[in-house]
């Protein structure tokens, strides 16, 4: 389970496709120039490769202890989590105000690539603690701010994000736990499953984010109030108190990501566990949404380290593996000899190349949208964050499965063998498209909320700054851009035509299109910068490798994309006019 972080690539993506320069220009992040990012990736990857990755394996043939409702992680992961705190790699981006580094949230992407894709498992809980910190920060009271986020930002007290229930997966109306008033504070009462790191044994306290009910809130989403929730109570002094009335009564025992504690809470046994409100009453689906927006980036960050990982591990085996006589000798005798590997390890390097662009992209707008002096600059990037959120989180991860699966065809037979590893990233990847809200909703937000609902605004944006890239460079790549921006044109004319139903009905894809047309962009323009350098004299294998992996792409994974604005055109009738009872197998 080695990892090697791809630096290379990602400073080639942080400077020449991202303009690095420009964000490090922003209000607050003027210390993030090229040099010093370049020495904090460096080291992040020291403490990826080096800590998190050789914990990766044992961590999931072990997973978790759990006894009388107290979870025990791998025996490696305490002096793991304690490194990461102590080297401040918690919460990279958060205000310095609390401690935070305040990296710009395009750095904390490569970070976080770096660290989910070398131990998603243990990844998944700084993952959840930020997303805290930004609900709690940009929503909660100064007292309820001074009170937890300090020892957030820092690691010694982790953060959850409680919304699903029993009756209540993805369907937040449906919730129903209660929240009464008494005092300056709130009794909560309730049962929260699937709770992500909900009970564990890395921090001294645990601060959960939970959505409930206040006795007269309205019924739907409109009457769901947020809740800061401390495993153990927070005295005024800051020091820890007695233990809440919360607890956790069960994990679950899953496909992937085996030593991270996925959790049943349950909140008031004893009388109600002591909560207190977030903002406003009634506005906490807003107020988690915050923390949804973060959570959804780094899921999708997921599936790019993940695939990262995994296209490392089948081109060592594939380097070593002898079997058979190659077609191509240039290699040796191994099997990346024979054509239909390299072209399974050239498929699943091109794809992950071209979803950490598009990642990279969302979160350097995030920056803009935050930092900006300009209020329409900030408006427009605000814009482009809300449509390429859904992308990153849909098309990413739906990428990390089939990259990863590709990576056990790599293997072969052994590929099926738990020993070998391949299969780990398979089954840890398999979530990503779940979790945070599956593929679907992912489309139905990209149809619904971010096209249909600014009549396409947001969508034209887009399609200029690709057809920009239309303008230059060699002309293969120009034309994927090209079509890129066409496509996407013509999807985005057809569905505002619609009826809603249709519209939505088109959904899986139309993000799939999406995510592959900005893909093509995004590839377009690496093999425009690394034609820009190798012009200047850079000449390299990485630049050559760019070129060619560009072309792979418009070759071998772009002309998926003419597919789906087919499916999405032309088939969404059929699907809609399918009784439901003729699905079953006897009708």
């Amino acid at each position: 389970m080695t990892y090697t972080a791809p630096l290379q690539n990602m400073i080639f993506v942080l400077e020449d496709l991202c303009d690095l320069d420009q964000v490090a220009s922003l209000p607050g992040l003027e210390d993030a120039t090229p040099d010093m990012v370049r020495a904090i990736i460096k080291e992040a990857s020291k403490y990826a490769s080096q800590v998190l990755a050789p914990m990766n394996h044992a961590g999931d043939r072990s997973g978790l202890g759990f006894v009388d409702g107290l979870v025990t992680t791998p025996a490696d992961w305490k002096p793991a989590y304690r490194m990461l705190v102590e080297a401040g790699w918690n919460s990279p981006a958060a205000n310095p105000e609390y401690g935070g580094m305040g990296l710009p949230q395009l750095v904390n992407a490569a970070v976080q690539e770096m660290f989910q894709g070398a131990n998603m498992s243990f990844q998944l809980c700084p993952m959840l603690t930020q997303g805290a910190i930004e609900a709690i920060e940009a929503y909660a009271s100064n007292v309820l701010k001074h009170a937890y986020l300090p020892k957030l930002v820092s690691g010694l007290w982790a953060g959850t994000m409680n919304l699903t229930e029993p009756q209540a997966g993805s369907d937040l109306a449906a919730v129903r736990s209660k929240a009464v008033p008494e005092g300056d504070h709130y009794r909560i009462s309730g049962q929260k499953t699937f709770i992500t790191y909900g009970e564990h044994d890395l921090a001294e306290n645990i601060i959960h984010l939970v959505l409930a009910r206040l006795p007269d809130a309205p019924a739907g989403v409109k009457g769901i109030s947020l809740f800061v929730v401390p495993k153990i109570l927070v005295n005024a002094d800051g020091s820890l108190g007695a233990r809440n009335d919360v607890r956790c009564v069960s994990i679950e025992h899953k496909l992937g990501i085996h030593a991270s504690p996925t959790c049943t809470l349950s909140f008031g046994d004893e009388g109600g566990a002591m909560g207190y409100l977030v903002g406003e009453p009634n506005r906490g689906l807003e107020y988690m949404f915050a923390m949804m927006n973060n959570a959804r980036l780094n899921v999708g960050m997921q599936g790019i380290g993940v695939a990262e990982h995994a296209t490392q591990h089948a081109i060592r085996y594939a380097a070593e593996r002898k079997q058979g006589k190659p077609a191509d000798a240039s290699n040796g005798d191994t099997i990346l000899g024979h054509p239909d590997v390299r072209r399974m390890l050239a498929v699943m390097r091109a794809r992950t190349d071209a979803a950490r662009i598009v990642a990279y992209r969302a979160a350097r707008s995030l920056d803009f949208a935050k930092r900006a002096e300009e209020g329409e600059t900030r408006a427009v990037h605000q814009r482009r964050v809300d449509l390429l959120i859904p992308v990153v989180k849909g098309w990413s991860t739906e990428m990390a499965v089939g990259t990863t699966s590709l990576g056990v065809q790599v293997y072969g037979g052994m590929g099926y063998v738990e020993e070998t590893g391949a299969a780990q990233h398979f089954r840890d990847a398999r979530i990503t498209t779940i979790y945070e809200g599956t593929t679907g909703i992912q489309a139905l937000d990209l149809v619904g909320r971010k096209i249909l609902r600014d009549g396409g605004r947001a969508a034209g944006e887009l399609i200029g700054d690709i057809r920009s890239a239309a303008n230059d460079g060699d002309a293969d790549m120009a034309a994927m851009a090209a079509e890129a921006a066409d496509l996407i044109d013509e999807t985005v004319a057809w569905l505002l035509r619609q009826e809603p139903k249709t519209a939505l009905a088109a959904g899986s894809a139309v993000l799939e299109l999406f995510g592959l047309c900005t893909g093509g962009w995004a590839m377009a323009d690496a093999a425009r910068a690394a034609e820009t350098r190798i012009a200047a004299g850079q000449e390299s294998n990485f630049l050559r490798a760019k070129l060619l992996l560009a072309r792979i792409y418009a070759t071998h994974v772009f002309p998926q994309a003419r597919a789906c604005r087919d499916v999405a055109l032309n088939g969404t009738a059929a699907i809609l006019e399918l009784p439901a009872a003729w699905l079953k197998a006897d009708n």
